[in-house]
């Protein structure tokens, strides 16, 4: 048995479910602001590309996918993080894969390898749970930045010591961050890069909320974008993972890439034949209308812009709320324990919400989720408003 299992902890739903065990929901409609599960209806002409090719299920996908699909792939990294046509070889430098998920965890069972003292992975903390399973099942062990409201909730990267950049061989980036929805720059990323020079470590940076900003003007910038901006035109030691899960409102789609670094992704698709994770070619063809179409995604981020301001305009008065640069989260501070809010939430308002210290580790007694909330703007506008107004209710009562 892998004996990274014993140290595996409970996923912050599971956590949820337990902590809610017992309790009775109010008598209203239940709405759900814990999960990040895209609820806007999936674009039609997805549905209609999935229905036309469903007779490819009588054949067997590769691994790498068709040329068409890491086509337009190329084409949409290039077009989206200003980078040259030249830059992106479609056949080296993309990889389909089954949904960021998959290949976040996938990469660190890929990259991790032994050496004298036992590898360490850098991730944020709070943190997208996969990070540290992933880690832990490569037999890494997880360092955790913690991310809080003092460094504008970005890793502080020049806080790790050199010992543990010694023994560093991946680091997960988070950006747009989850739960946080901060973005990180040129010079945060240049930091980085630099390190990894240094130290000889992969970055594999989570780009899944990319898509969703609410400045249509500043779209959050990339790994790739920035270390190609940087003279890394070969993009060493960079790998991106990218979903159509949030952009296009297909999170059971399953359908997201790997791009970058041409070596790492030749052993990444070596360790995928093995795994025997491909995509089915009728997803792939659905994944080619997502990626060639952008107005979809435009409509998209207007609805979210719609729900921050309509949810934050009647939640502020009674608890400050401040609209990330990216993602569909909230991340309010409470004025007590998170885990009590949430439970008294779901029993007087049947609302469930995600405690943020579901989402992090205890680091030196502290807890940088602990008396905050993750809120999941997902649901429809009308549903949003009438949470917004039932969260208003409750805390003008209870606090």
């Amino acid at each position: 048995m892998n004996t990274g299992f014993k140290n595996l902890h409970a996923y912050p739903f599971e956590r949820l479910t337990a902590l809610l065990d017992g309790t009775t929901a109010a008598d209203k409609s239940f709405i759900s602001l814990a999960i990040g599960e895209p609820k806007h209806p999936t674009p039609g002409f997805i549905l209609d590309s999935l229905k036309e090719n469903a007779g490819d299920i009588a054949y067997y996908p590769t691994t790498k996918g068709t040329i068409e699909l890491r086509q337009s792939i190329t084409n949409w990294l290039c077009q989206r993080f200003n980078l040259p046509e030249s830059s992106i070889d479609a056949d080296k430098h993309v990889l389909p894969v089954t949904g960021t998920r998959e290949a976040l965890f996938a990469i660190a069972q890929t990259v991790i390898g032994e050496q004298d003292k036992t590898p360490i992975v850098v991730l944020p903390n709070p943190f997208y749970q996969i990070y540290e399973g992933a880690a832990l099942l490569a037999g890494a062990e997880p360092y955790y930045l913690n991310c809080t409201e003092d460094n504008n909730f970005i890793p502080d990267f020049s806080s790790v010591p050199e010992n543990i950049w010694q023994r560093c061989q991946l680091v997960y980036l988070c950006s747009p961050g989850n739960p946080s929805g901060a973005v990180v720059n040129q010079d945060h990323v240049k930091q980085l890069l630099e390190l990894a020079e240094k130290y000889d470590f992969i970055i594999a940076s989570d780009e899944c909320y990319s898509e969703i900003y609410l400045d249509e003007d500043e779209p959050p910038v990339g790994l790739l974008e920035c270390a190609n901006n940087l003279g890394n035109d070969e993009f060493k030691r960079c790998l991106v993972f990218h979903s159509l899960s949030k952009r296009s409102n297909v999170p059971g789609l399953r359908s997201g890439f790997v791009a970058g670094d041409s070596e790492l992704l030749a052993s990444f698709l070596r360790y995928r034949t093995y795994h025997g994770c491909t995509m089915p070619l009728y997803v792939q063809k659905a994944s080619i209308a997502a990626w060639n179409d952008e107005t979809h995604v435009k409509e998209n981020r207007d609805k979210y812009r719609e729900k921050f301001s309509r949810f934050c305009e009647i939640v502020n008065p009674v608890l400050e709320l401040k609209a990330p640069t990216a993602s569909f989260y909230l991340w309010p501070k409470l004025p007590d324990s998170d885990t009590d809010f949430a439970r008294k939430l779901y029993t007087s308002e049947n609302i469930k919400v995600l405690p943020g210290s579901f989402l992090s580790r205890d680091i030196n007694d502290f807890n940088p989720g602990e008396n905050r909330i993750r809120i999941a703007l997902v649901a429809e506008i009308e549903e949003c408003v009438e949470a917004a107004n039932r969260i208003k209710r409750f805390i003008e009562t209870n606090y």
